[in-house]
């Protein structure tokens, strides 16, 4: 174990001051969420906190979010690049708290604030090692705009050339089923595919006195909403976890009218990479037969989402060391492969990385209080704000 990540050592150690300072700097984002490519704000005060610990930040290209390199002197190698994303989620706040969202109708539901503070306060720990020459090799600080917007910010970031020079990517995201303190990790896929449909069907229309003499599209409808999901996940190695679920299927305005058109979307979700780069022919053809035994003519918008993160072995294992050293073997578990996407998965289709998953519930908790993300009342325990950021420059320092 590293004498620097012993718990008895200080230097990676949050002072309370610092430890103070972070808490509120998430209140203040969680009060002000911005949505995906509207981060302006967001990426000011992360920008001007950087600039004020001697950093030199520079906003992407793609308008909002932000680089930063860290580079001791003396320091060579590929950068360790440990990225946040900062969008939050077009829902309401519906927690009653001092530092609830301001803005009608958005809030930071899924711990993006929480991340963005965690790679800040990382950052700033970093820093301070850089100065007194402890840090072995440069990190690049990556706070990723746009998330949550399919196919999801990543990739026009990757775009602006921030992986050139890195070496690994590390991340967390916050899990409200894990006690804070505590990490989940996993090697291979830790999130899954997710991609959009969005299926048109047309017909002549008619009377529904007189079905036979033309399309019943409502009926078609219906089947390719039972039918395609079916037929997709017979045609794949069941072990892929893929599914097909309809979020929307919209038609007719009569009850004696059979329409002229019908309309279902929804998501495709799958657990392995391989698979997923053969859904789009399947569902198309599925949907096709489906649609050609009812007569409807189909047409089918397949919007590519995110693959699968599949988390590198040696990232995971060095999440897990650095977890390990400061908290001890029990902070760290296996955990779970999630049907959520994540587009974290697009910079590992570039270089080797991990995600692990970043306790935020409050320990003695019972297990069986119903907490997730994407939920309007969704909040964390901050301690792990300060284990996030032990965590991250654990691994800094290791790596």
């Amino acid at each position: 174990m590293s004498d620097l990540l012993s718990p008895e050592s200080t230097p990676t150690t949050l002072d309370a001051d610092l430890r103070e300072e972070l808490i509120a700097f998430r209140r203040d984002l969680h009060m002000h969420p911005e949505l995906g490519n509207q981060e302006v704000r967001t990426t000011a005060v992360i920008k001007e906190r950087l600039e004020r610990a001697g950093l030199a930040p520079r906003v992407l290209d793609t308008g909002t979010g932000l680089v930063c390199d860290i580079r001791p002197a003396g320091a060579e190698g590929p950068l360790l690049a440990l990225r946040a994303d900062i969008d939050a989620l077009p829902i309401p706040d519906t927690k009653t708290v001092p530092y609830r969202s301001t803005v009608p109708g958005r809030a930071h539901a899924c711990g993006h604030d929480v991340h963005a503070t965690v790679v800040l306060g990382a950052g700033l720990m970093l820093a301070r090692l850089a100065a007194r020459g402890v840090l072995p090799r440069p990190v690049r600080l990556l706070f990723q705009p746009a998330e949550e917007v399919l196919p999801g910010g990543a990739q026009d970031v990757v775009d602006t050339g921030v992986l050139d020079g890195v070496g690994r990517i590390l991340a967390l995201h916050c899990d409200p089923k894990t006690d804070a303190g505590r990490i989940g990790v996993r090697v291979g896929p830790i999130t899954s595919a997710c991609d959009r449909i969005e299926v048109t069907l047309s017909g002549p229309g008619g009377h529904t006195a007189r079905p036979h003499l033309t399309t019943d599209l409502v009926t078609a409808a219906a089947q390719v909403a039972t039918e395609v999901p079916a037929l997709v996940a017979r045609r794949v190695d069941t072990r892929a976890g893929m599914a097909i679920t309809w979020g929307r299927l919209t038609t007719g305005h009569a009850p004696n009218v059979i329409p002229q058109v019908a309309e279902l979307s929804g998501t495709m979700r799958c657990l392995d990479l391989a698979a997923w780069r053969s859904a789009p022919d399947l569902v198309h053809a599925a949907v096709d037969e489906v649609a050609a035994l009812y007569r409807a003519k189909s047409e089918i918008r397949y919007i590519r989402g995110v693959p699968p993160v599949v988390n590198d072995a040696a990232s995971t294992a060095l999440l897990a060391e650095a977890m390990t050293a400061r908290f001890g073997a029990e902070a760290v578990g296996e955990t779970e492969q999630s049907l959520g996407g994540e587009d974290f998965s697009w910079y590992l289709q570039h270089v080797p990385g991990a995600m692990a998953r970043l306790g935020v519930r409050p320990p003695g908790e019972a297990a069986s209080t119903p907490r997730d993300i994407h939920q309007g009342d969704f909040d964390v325990d901050e301690s792990a704000i300060g284990v996030g950021v032990d965590l991250l420059t654990g691994a800094a320092l290791l790596s």
